[in-house]
């Protein structure tokens, strides 16, 4: 009887699980028809051509020979007036580390910005500590506007208003930096513990102290991560923004560009990829000494 009553059950959960693996089988298929279906209709709608990828490749190429200085190897280490030298190819180096420096101050100062609006908001559109349902709302669907317009289309708007500069695109990213940062650091207060709340609530804590002594501590190592992994992220939108208008070395490089100034375009193109790399090197750095110290 006993013998039977196992069997049964085994059968039972074979049955089941063998209902289960089906289910997940067919889902996976669905899935994978609707990821095939969405390519082809976005593949025919954006002209999808294998062999006109195939044949435009070899002009990257092209352009990176037109745009690489004729460097002579006898005279790399000779003067700015000796042509074929190092010094000659970046005979404007000292503005474009100007302009590198302003890009780099660009992204510093709305980093700093969007984190301290972002962290502000924060409180407000995390459902487990805001302090009514009509900011949480109202709070979490400002921050999607501000994070869903590309910082560019901010940037085109502040250059038009405030004319062209630096300005305009640290007010663009910084917009967007709220944005984005507030929704990472609202999702990091929802998953706090909210013991230390609750024990300064008890003794007569309002709500400001609550965020000051309760989240705040718990929350910190994480925050200041995100904060460094969006500074990347804002080095080379400075850059970026650079072609409306906005200030910074992207400015620059858009009006080499435009005057086929071949080597001085590879010149700030190779300052940017350095920059970039070694400003995320240093930021992810010290981004996983902060997570560490979370892991500890």
């Amino acid at each position: 009887m006993i013998l039977k009553m196992n069997d049964t059950l085994i059968e039972n959960h074979t049955t089941l699980y063998s209902k289960q693996i089906k289910s997940r089988r067919l889902w996976n298929i669905f899935i994978f028809l609707i990821f095939v279906t969405a390519f082809f209709m976005s593949s025919s709608i954006i002209d999808f051509n294998l062999s006109k990828i195939i044949n435009g490749f070899p002009r990257l190429g092209d352009y990176a020979l037109k745009i690489f200085p004729n460097l002579e190897p006898n005279l790399l280490f000779e003067n700015s007036k000796t042509e074929g030298s190092i010094a000659y190819w970046y005979f404007n180096f000292k503005k474009y580390a100007v302009l590198l420096y302003e890009t780099f101050n660009m992204a510093v100062l709305s980093t700093l910005m969007g984190f301290v609006f972002a962290l502000i908001l924060s409180f407000l559109s995390a459902k487990n500590i805001t302090p009514n349902i009509f900011s949480y709302h109202f709070v979490k669907r400002f921050l999607e506007f501000l994070r869903g317009v590309p910082e560019i289309i901010f940037a085109i708007l502040f250059v038009w208003a405030l004319g062209v500069g630096p300005l305009a695109g640290i007010i663009a990213i910084t917009i967007h930096t709220t944005g984005a940062l507030g929704k990472l650091f609202s999702e990091v207060h929802e998953n706090a513990d909210l013991k230390s709340c609750e024990a300064i609530r008890s003794h007569g804590g309002n709500w400001i102290s609550e965020m000051r002594y309760g989240i705040i501590p718990k929350v910190l190592p994480n925050i200041i991560s995100y904060a460094l992994l969006r500074f990347e992220i804002n080095i080379r939108a400075s850059t970026v923004i650079g072609f409306v208008g906005a200030g910074g070395i992207g400015q620059e490089l858009y009006l080499v560009i435009n005057f086929n100034y071949y080597e001085e375009v590879s010149a700030i193109i190779l300052l940017i990829i350095l920059t970039v790399i070694t400003i995320d090197i240093l930021s992810g750095s010290i981004r996983q000494r902060v997570i560490g110290e979370i892991n500890d």
